[in-house]
Parts: C-alpha cells; sequence; structure tokens
C-alpha cells in the first residue's frame, strides 16, 4: 500500500463554519509512525488536505495578497481494515465498496484532485478554542458539476518514495513538526549525520604489521 485534523491554527482567523460543502482534495502527507500515547504501539499516520472552492479567505502568497479558498484537513491510521476510519471514509467519498483486490493495496494518490462532500462540525478544546473537524466524507451526488482541479498546488509526500533523504514539500509549520517527530524522519536524519561523518584517514606508512582502528 501506498505509504501514504482538520484545524485552522491561525489565531486570527475564524473556524470554517459548520455544514455541508463541496471540497477537492490537494494534499496527501506521509505524517509517518508515532507511537500512540493511550494504545501504545506504533501507528503509520497520514493526512488527507482538502479546499473548499465556495469558502474564500485572503491569504498571502509569494509576499501578495490572495483569495484563494480555505482549507480543512483529517489525519488518519494509514490501514483498510474493517474499522478503520480511513476505509470507511474512502468508501463513503467513493460511493462502492472495495474490492478484495483493492484492499490488497489501494494507491491513495487517486485521491488527489477528486471532489467530495465534506460535513463540518464545531468542537470545543480543552482550551475553549473551537475548531472546525471533518465529520463526515460523502461522494457528489450524481447531477452536481464536478469542481476544477485544485486551486492550491498539489501536496504530496510519501516516506517510501523519498528515500533516506526525505525532502518536504511546502506545508504548515503544525504539519512538518508531526513529520520530524516520526521514526522514519529520526531515522533518516540519524543515517544521515552518520554517512556524513568524515572517514579516518589512512597513516603515512607503509608498515603492514600497523594495527588500525
Amino acid at each position: 500500500m501506498s505509504p501514504l485534523t482538520a484545524i485552522d491554527r491561525g489565531n486570527n482567523i475564524k473556524p470554517i463554519g459548520p455544514g455541508v460543502y463541496i471540497a477537492v482534495c490537494y494534499g496527501l502527507i506521509d505524517l509517518g509512525t508515532h507511537e500512540n500515547p493511550v494504545f501504545g504501539g506504533d501507528q503509520h499516520k497520514v493526512l488527507i488536505q482538502w479546499e473548499l472552492p465556495e469558502v474564500r479567505g485572503e491569504f498571502e502568497r509569494d509576499g501578495k495578497a490572495v483569495n484563494l479558498p480555505r482549507a480543512i484537513s483529517r489525519r488518519y491510521t494509514l490501514s483498510l481494515s474493517d474499522k478503520s476510519h480511513l476505509r470507511k471514509d474512502l468508501e463513503s467519498w467513493r460511493g462502492r465498496k472495495f474490492t478484495d483486490d483493492e484492499l490488497d493495496g489501494f494507491d491513495l494518490r487517486a485521491v488527489l484532485g477528486t471532489p467530495c462532500q465534506l460535513q463540518i462540525v464545531h468542537e470545543t478544546g480543552k482550551d475553549g478554542r473551537v475548531f472546525a473537524n471533518v465529520a463526515a466524507i460523502m461522494a457528489l451526488p450524481k447531477d452536481t458539476s464536478q469542481p476544477s482541479r485544485p486551486e492550491n498546488p498539489i501536496a504530496y509526500f510519501s516516506f517510501e518514495e523519498t528515500g533516506d533523504k526525505p525532502e518536504l514539500p511546502e506545508l504548515p509549520d503544525w504539519v512538518r513538526d508531526i513529520i520530524t517527530e516520526s521514526k522514519e524522519w529520526r531515522k533518516s536524519m540519524k543515517s544521515n549525520a552518520t554517512s556524513t561523518q568524515p572517514s579516518a584517514s589512512s597513516p603515512d606508512t607503509d608498515d603492514e604489521d600497523n594495527i588500525k582502528f
């Protein structure tokens, strides 16, 4: 399987209002493996990002003010088991169940650029702040006009495809922080640090009995 929530972290930006919205997926981000603080064990996480074409906001890009769709995302455990949230949401999004062949390895990149409907609800955190969360994903009704391609650049990242030297795309700081806390990232940084250590120089001698450490 290709390895590969939605909240607004800006202090001065109001959360997206509750309701059902047309959305387009523009991001699929491998968050890596993290220890579950509640149940223990490791879980591989993935983030799916959507933009809402009809909900606009003023943002800064390359030093210029631009009007772009608001964005929202949801974090999943990378699993298509019977009880997984990812499987439930993907099947609802597609409007059909997975086949046995698809369950043997479904390429999640298929969601990029794909429209859907999102049900967004408000939840209150422990600090009293209100967050907009994705409660459900649904396929578009058949008579609904299809949105165009995402206005945001497609964002994709997979540890399996980056090798030993992962390079992150442009991502919000809070997403980058999650990735850099993953076991895959720490392993790659440790490996790179070891590989860049200077090698020991050979001594200036032809004495074959000289012991080298």
